[in-house]
């Protein structure tokens, strides 16, 4: 704003003195008459120039001491007279008027060109100031107009600002027209002037000191709403109901299926008592002599009958387990005789033979093919020995032995508190059994070791001379558990291979 204000007071000092400047330059004629048209008698000019009292002064003063003293003679007048006829007033006070000589004509300018050299220099330098003195003229006008157009487009852009105040500044002062018509060169008029730039100055003050206020209140964060972060808690409990119920169901889910589990396994533990106790009826009660005389029996090939171990079994850094096997699968494959599964590995020990291929012993997901059969329906001797150190391996049929390997799971011990389970391969702990990988026939005299035996008491134990029961798992009544249609029958292997 004080650029504007010293802008409008710069234009219109220089509008004041580019006025005085034209005004002061000008010679003032005597004679109020004003100049005669172009085509006006030169005669009646000097003549009216006659009549006037006063000094009379030439065009020759404009160039100072260095011009003509007396009056140039005109072209067309007469060379010889006794009292020439003082020079008329070739200017009037205002530029917008043409000069009065005429152009000279056919036979003036025969007379000129024998005039005097110094008197055509002259009026040539006249005409060559008149011509300057107009552009000056010209140029002066333009810059006013300029000017004044300048002063309109800020006051305008004044008023523009006044309007975006409040009303209480609006008003703050008397505006004063500093555009009116007058008399330029008039005191009373630049007093007036100087008054209206005082009075915008104090106003642009006056905006300056106010305008930052405004500008700092209208900066000014507005307050932060309420409702995003009411929104966001919102959410926030929302989910963390989402969240609750959500845990909340699969909790009674959990419940619900170990709460059918439960009551599924009393319900084949019945049936398994049930079971029993017509086969006692069938046999009589002394064809029953625990604790190791019986087997386990599984009919038909499925996924639901099965025997289950109930006795936890320690680490192992090596193991040798033996059994009596009888198969009755009439395709291929004899199914899985047993399998041990752990906390997140469900093949820590498994013993099985699928399809065409050769029975195997997975230790830890490990491989190791196993060169024994049973298909021929018979009872057979198996046993199975292996320690970490190396991942060393043997297998035996019937008390010879038939196969050995290493880096079989080398230096991976057997983990503990497992699920054991006869009959039935486990993909997950003690459940999901596939019916493909199940076993048919019998199984008597599960016995488990924590060490390998020596091929003498493996042979011992097969042909009945030296039977041995294990440290860590002993064949017993108590710690076997048939289920789901799997059952428990007496049976002495040393007294009769041959018989049921």
């Amino acid at each position: 704003m004080k650029f504007l204000a010293v802008l409008l007071a710069a234009g219109m000092l220089a509008f004041l003195g580019a006025v005085i400047c034209i005004i002061a330059s000008v010679p003032l004629a005597a004679s109020p008459a004003r100049a005669l048209p172009g085509g006006a008698d030169n005669a009646s000019v000097a003549s009216g120039a006659a009549a006037s009292p006063g000094p009379q002064r030439s065009l020759s003063a404009l160039h100072g001491a260095g011009g003509s003293a007396g009056p140039p003679a005109l072209p067309g007048a007469p060379a010889a007279s006794a009292h020439p006829l003082p020079p008329g007033p070739l200017f009037s006070r205002f530029l917008c008027t043409p000069l009065a000589a005429a152009c000279p004509s056919g036979a003036q300018q025969g007379d000129a060109a024998g005039a005097a050299p110094g008197e055509r220099e002259e009026l040539l330098l006249l005409q060559n100031t008149a011509e300057q003195l107009r552009q000056t003229a010209l140029q002066q006008e333009a810059r006013i107009r300029a000017d004044q157009d300048t002063i309109r487009e800020l006051t305008g852009k004044l008023g523009r600002c006044e309007s975006g105040l409040p009303r209480g500044l609006q008003g703050a002062g008397p505006r004063r027209d500093t555009m009116a018509d007058g008399p330029w060169d008039s005191p009373a008029l630049i007093l007036e002037l100087e008054d209206a730039v005082r009075a915008l100055r104090d106003r642009i003050d006056r905006l300056e000191q106010e305008l930052p206020a405004r500008v700092n209140f209208s900066a000014a964060p507005a307050p932060v709403s309420a409702v995003p972060t009411g929104l966001h808690s919102k959410m926030d409990q929302l989910e963390g109901q989402l969240l609750a119920q959500v845990l909340a169901l699969e909790k009674e889910r959990a419940a619900l299926s170990h709460s059918s589990r439960r009551q599924r396994q009393e319900v084949e533990k019945e049936l398994d008592v049930l079971q029993g106790r017509v086969s006692e009826l069938e046999h009589g009660s002394s064809a029953y002599s625990p604790p190791d005389a019986f087997k386990i029996s599984i009919p038909i090939r499925n996924n639901y009958m099965y025997a289950r171990v109930r006795k936890a079994l320690p680490e192992l850094y090596a193991f040798t387990a033996c059994m009596w096997l009888r198969s009755r699968s009439s395709g291929t494959g004899q199914g899985t005789p047993f399998s041990y599964s752990v906390p997140g590995q469900a093949n820590e020990i498994v013993l099985l033979e699928t399809g065409h291929e050769p029975m195997e012993l997975l230790i830890n997901d490990k491989v190791a093919q196993l060169p024994l059969s049973l298909k021929d329906n018979d009872w057979h001797h198996i046993c199975v020995a292996w320690t970490t150190r190396d991942g060393l391996w043997s297998a035996y049929q019937d008390g010879e032995l038939q196969g050995s390997g290493e880096n079989l799971a080398a230096w991976h011990p057997i983990k503990p508190h497992g699920i054991l389970i006869l009959g039935q391969e486990q993909d997950t702990l003690g459940g999901r059994f596939d019916a493909t990988q199940a076993f048919v026939g019998d199984i008597a005299q599960f016995n488990l070791w924590d060490h390998a035996l020596t091929p003498a008491q493996v042979l011992g134990i097969a042909n009945c001379t030296a039977p041995l029961l294990g440290n860590i798992l002993p064949w017993e009544d108590k710690l076997v558990e048939a289920f789901g249609g799997a059952t428990k029958a007496a049976f002495d292997i040393c007294k009769g291979r041959a018989k049921a």
